[in-house]
């Protein structure tokens, strides 16, 4: 499945935090900074699509990813293969520089 710009940056966050807190999140952007309210709704979809799990910490929640980074990436270019390059990943390598 493949995720939007914004859902694929705040994976590459998280996978880079191992897990975390939606600030913690926040505080890995350079500004401006996206609102609470922005990530949290990012987070809550990646939730839905499976890619994030929670734990309860106090009154909020920690973060975690679900899934490695080279599962994701390996989806994701298999997936950009079969639509790009007809499912060839020699074509993909004969396009020039």
């Amino acid at each position: 499945m493949k995720l939007t710009q914004a859902e694929e940056k705040v994976m590459t966050i998280l996978w880079s935090l191992e897990k975390a807190l939606i600030r913690d999140v926040i505080a890995e952007y350079e500004d401006p900074k996206p609102a609470y309210t922005t990530v949290a709704t990012i987070i809550k979809i990646l939730e839905t699509k499976g890619f994030v799990g929670r734990k309860p910490i106090a009154n909020t929640y920690e973060y975690y990813p679900l899934i490695e980074k080279s599962e994701y990436t390996q989806v994701f270019l298999k997936s950009f293969v079969k639509n790009y390059f007809s499912d060839s990943f020699k074509k993909l390598w004969l396009i020039p520089l």
